[in-house]
């Protein structure tokens, strides 16, 4: 006998009630979900490919059913601290490569990083993420220290965006409390990584991905969307990379092309593209976290929380202090995503927030704080 869950009868029950009112190409993908609970390659790439108005709206509709039942039915906010943009990798896309000598760097003191972390948590974050360039200045035994000082005394989640380091720091950095680490991927074609990582290895980047995996962390992974050369083709394989090695974390964005950089002067990547992404994706890896981007905001402010209907559930906030934030270039003119002026932006949008994040939001609002104030 096979046992189905209730919310897996849900969904079913909510996909079969819209069934009839869409295309036979999306009914037919409905089909096929329901029958393996993910999509193969073909499939995939007919999503990606969609540029019909109507179809690309019901698609987005399956994949937002998909993640209001399969996973929460609120937006999850988790707070960024940028705490170095110190970077000694070479990466021809990011503006923090260390051939870039046109921006100031900076490195966030310690306690500084501790007491903006005390401050997320305070206003409603349930994760904080400590993103920064592969800076060594900031050695193993430091952060360490600083994981598990945020995540024993604050009582929060603790996510890692550093880039490559040993695995014994990472086994580390499990034992000291951080539950999650995103490691980009960027692309699963070979060629084209060894294009824009002059200094990567591509073997050890996806033997470090499998690593983080095994030690238990909830191990993220992620592509650029339209980097110079890559087709429709290649983000299928992104997808089914990321679906066939567990990774339970997506983080996808579109290239922006970056002053000062090998590939200033590049195309931008395609919005659009990125939200077909985000529906290929929920479909098939349908229990996934996964981020509407700063990096699509970005292209297009708006598409930033129409991702959220689109098969996205988590906006990362950027909790940096301006004083440093305006020197994290990664990309040209990038966004401040404010946590305030976000929140409620997603409940205009009729979306809910994780309770805890909404009870403190209305905590702030009773003792008179406005969304510029705080």
């Amino acid at each position: 006998m096979i046992y189905i869950s209730k919310r897996f009868e849900r969904l079913i029950e909510k996909l079969k009630k819209i069934q009839n009112d869409v295309s036979s190409e999306v009914s037919e993908i409905i089909n096929y979900f329901l029958k393996y609970f993910t999509l193969d390659y073909e499939k995939i790439l007919w999503i990606l490919r969609l540029e019909n108005e109507n179809k690309k709206e019901e698609i987005y509709k399956v994949a937002d059913i998909v993640t209001r039942t399969l996973t929460t039915d609120f937006i999850t906010l988790k707070g960024i601290i940028e705490f170095t943009n110190y970077c000694n990798k070479s990466c021809n896309y990011c503006g923090i490569r260390v051939q870039n000598n046109c921006i100031k760097r900076y490195r966030i003191p310690e306690e500084e990083i501790l007491k903006i972390a005390k401050n997320g948590v305070d206003m409603g974050l349930t994760t904080i993420i400590l993103q920064g360039g592969e800076d060594e200045y900031f050695s193993d035994e430091t952060l360490e220290r600083i994981i598990y000082k945020i995540h024993h005394e604050y009582k929060t989640s603790v996510s890692l965006s550093i880039g490559e380091r040993s695995k014994e720091a990472y086994k580390r950095f499990k034992e000291a409390g951080a539950s999650k680490v995103l490691l980009k991927h960027e692309t699963i074609n070979k060629k084209i990584f060894n294009e824009i990582h002059p200094d990567k290895d591509y073997e050890y980047r996806i033997e470090l991905l499998d690593y983080l995996v095994y030690l238990g962390y909830i191990t993220g992974s992620g592509n650029i969307i339209g980097l110079p050369g890559q087709t429709e083709k290649d983000i299928a394989d992104d997808i089914i990379f990321m679906r066939d090695h567990r990774i339970k974390m997506i983080g996808m964005g579109p290239f922006i092309s970056t002053h000062n950089t090998p590939l200033e002067g590049y195309p931008d990547g395609s919005a659009d593209l990125t939200l077909n992404a985000y529906a290929a994706t929920r479909l098939t890896i349908p229990y996934a976290l996964m981020p509407a981007t700063t990096a699509l905001g970005t292209l297009k402010r708006d598409y930033q929380f129409k991702a959220l209907r689109s098969g996205c559930n988590v906006i990362m906030v950027n909790i940096t202090p301006d004083k440093y934030r305006k020197n994290y270039n990664i990309y040209d003119e990038k966004i401040k995503v404010e946590f305030y002026e976000t929140a409620e932006r997603i409940l205009e949008e009729g979306l809910k927030l994780s309770p805890y994040t909404y009870r403190r939001i209305l905590e702030a609002k009773r003792n008179g704080y406005s969304y510029e104030r705080i």
